[in-house]
């Protein structure tokens, strides 16, 4: 018989049977008994195997950037950093004939910037066209038009501290680059001669102009590596080293350009006139030693100033060269034996029928020799003296003295002037040339054709070059040049027309003029263009120079010798001092010097007596003053 089970036992039981069936139906329920026992060592394997696929991925895709695609990626990668630039080379300096500065390069920075990079950070516009003084939104419509390039200039030409003020706002996309910006020292007194460059430092005017290809230069490369922002980090290799531009030497004496220039300022100040051009050669060189021109403009400035103020008057603009032909016409007929030295005309009634009009003089000079019809300015003594020449022998004979044809002084736009062949001419054109009508000419060519009369009959192409020497060529007869220009000298000594250039010391040979410009109506104004030409010391000429004043006021006076030949005087004083030439009129020079000393020790004798008055006076007064007093 089983033992008598406590009350409650059989639910227990049950209870216990019921939890058992439910573990045992559940999923997995026995298995980990049999669960396989973790092995490490498998583990290993597997994460091995999968670190060396990997490393074996990364050697294959190592091996086939640096190996096999290698040029493609460094062509990228230099495409990105590696940049082949431009060495900017200095234009060669333009000095005068003594080794002065007239032309200079300086060293000046150009900011430029990316417009791709700019539109990214828009918010920075503002900022840049603040500092650049430009406005924002002309700033933002530019670079949105260039919106596909990845230069463009932002301002050129500046001084080194501006680009480095800008660059300081360190702006993406905003860089400088090295340039250089022409600089002439002289401003106005030569900027007809030299002219002037643009803003890419090519000559546009004048010598800067005419010698471009020698005084520019060849800019150089080379290879470099820049960081994202545009700055150098290496210079990697030189391509081509860079050639700078080579010196030119000038004939031109700075001195005597600035005194030539400020002398024909102030004639112009003084006459009223509107314009006036200069020219002083040397007459054995054929050297421009200056060459001005007002108006005038500023090359170093050129914003604002009229394009008419840089034209070269005495290179490019003709006029009627007026009583400048006489001496000229004389020389032509002493060449073709016409006339002698001695040849005498009858000037009366001071005038002569010349068309439909008068040729006439100042007043009636009655009968005068060649010389008097030069040193009276004789419009009625050339006019006889030219109707005893043949029309093709006086006009070969212009045509050898340079007028007619350029004077190859290598200027550009130099002009050749006008000189009708006599096939044209009508029935006075011959008797109004003789005295300087119905043909034009530059101041250069008159200059040239003075400075032939001074070199013994020898024309000389005018150069602008130091160390260049033009063939002269044999135009006029030793003999007669002489002549002439012993007829000269009496122009500018007593009875003569230009008195007013006499230089004390040297005789001085020159020849006055006064021309009315033409009108657009066909005839001529009352208006006039005033000449001196002259050559300088007789006895050993050094010295060409002519003076042109177009315009003078009338009222103040516009007779060549009044207006034109004071200027000549100044200019050429000073320039036969600074060239130190001596002088060939001693006698002059002595009685002057004498004359100077005698009134001085008649002053000082003067003072002297005064003094000795004085102090008699003062004794007087001690010798009657009281014992105290004195």
């Amino acid at each position: 018989m089983s033992p008598r089970r406590r009350p409650g036992s059989n639910f227990r039981d049950s209870m216990r049977e019921r939890i058992g069936g439910l573990l045992r139906d559940r999923p997995g329920a026995g298995k980990s008994r049999n669960r396989v026992r973790y092995n490490p060592r498998n583990r290993l394997f597997l994460v091995g195997g999968v670190l060396g696929l990997c490393s074996l991925a990364l050697v294959a895709r190592a091996f086939t950037l640096q190996v096999v695609n290698a040029d493609f990626y460094r062509r990228q990668g230099d495409e990105r950093i590696l940049r082949e630039i431009e060495i900017p080379t200095s234009r060669g300096m333009i000095t005068d004939r003594n080794g002065e500065p007239l032309a200079v390069s300086t060293p000046v920075e150009s900011v430029w910037g990316n417009p791709q990079e700019l539109l990214k950070a828009p918010e920075r516009i503002p900022e840049l066209a603040a500092v650049l003084g430009v406005p924002a939104d002309g700033l933002t419509r530019k670079l949105t038009q260039r919106a596909d390039r990845e230069f463009m200039y932002l301002k050129r030409r500046i001084n080194p501290d501006q680009a480095r003020a800008i660059l300081s706002h360190n702006i993406p996309g905003v860089y400088s680059q090295r340039e250089f910006r022409r600089f002439y020292p002289q401003g106005e007194a030569l900027a007809h001669v030299l002219g002037f460059t643009n803003i890419d430092d090519r000559g546009q005017e004048g010598l800067e102009l005419a010698f471009d290809e020698w005084l520019r230069g060849t800019p150089g490369s080379k290879r470099v590596i820049r960081d994202s922002r545009g700055r150098i980090v290496e210079n990697v290799e030189l391509i081509e080293a860079a050639q700078p531009g080579h010196e030119l030497t000038l004939t031109i004496d700075r001195r005597i350009q600035y005194l030539t220039f400020r002398e024909l300022r102030a004639t112009l100040e003084r006459t009223g006139a509107s314009s006036g051009s200069a020219v002083v050669l040397d007459v054995a060189t054929g050297e421009i030693l200056a060459m001005a021109n007002l108006p005038t403009y500023n090359p170093n400035a050129l914003g604002g100033q009229p394009s008419d103020a840089r034209r070269n008057r005495a290179v490019t603009d003709v006029i009627e060269p007026g009583s400048t032909m006489k001496p000229l016409t004389v020389a032509a007929a002493l060449e073709a034996g016409a006339i002698t030295t001695s040849t005498v005309i009858d000037t009366s009634p001071g005038w002569m029928p010349n068309g439909r009009f008068r040729t006439s003089d100042f007043r009636n000079y009655g009968v005068l020799d060649v010389t008097g019809i030069i040193r009276k300015s004789s419009n009625v003594g050339v006019s006889k003296i030219v109707h005893r020449l043949q029309d093709q022998p006086y006009y070969d004979f212009l045509h050898r003295m340079g007028y007619g044809q350029s004077t190859h002084s290598g200027f550009p736009g130099e002009s050749a002037g006008v000189l009708t062949p006599p096939s044209r001419w009508s029935g006075t054109t011959k008797q109004t040339m003789s005295y300087g009508y119905g043909l034009s000419a530059t101041p250069l060519q008159i200059a040239s054709a003075y400075a032939a009369l001074g070199n013994g009959g020898k024309l000389i192409a005018p150069t602008f070059v130091k160390g260049q020497r033009n063939d002269p060529a044999q135009v006029l007869d030793p003999r007669i040049a002489r002549q002439v220009l012993r007829m000269m000298q009496t122009v500018t000594e007593t009875g003569g027309t230009a008195t007013q250039a006499a230089i004390l010391g040297y005789h001085v040979a020159g020849k006055s003029g006064t021309a009315r410009k033409f009108n657009s109506s066909g005839g001529y104004s009352r208006r006039y263009i005033s000449f001196f030409a002259g050559v300088v010391p007789v006895e050993n000429p050094r010295f060409s120079m002519v003076v042109v004043i177009d315009d003078p006021d009338p009222a103040k006076g516009y007779y060549g010798g009044l207006v034109s030949a004071p200027m000549f005087k100044t200019v050429m004083d000073g320039a036969l001092r600074l060239m130190d030439v001596p002088p060939d009129d001693i006698e002059t020079w002595l009685a002057a010097q004498a004359a100077e000393e005698a009134k001085r020790h008649k002053a000082d004798g003067r003072a002297a007596s005064v003094a000795g008055a004085g102090a008699a006076t003062l004794a007087a007064q001690a010798a009657a003053a009281p014992e105290g007093v004195r």
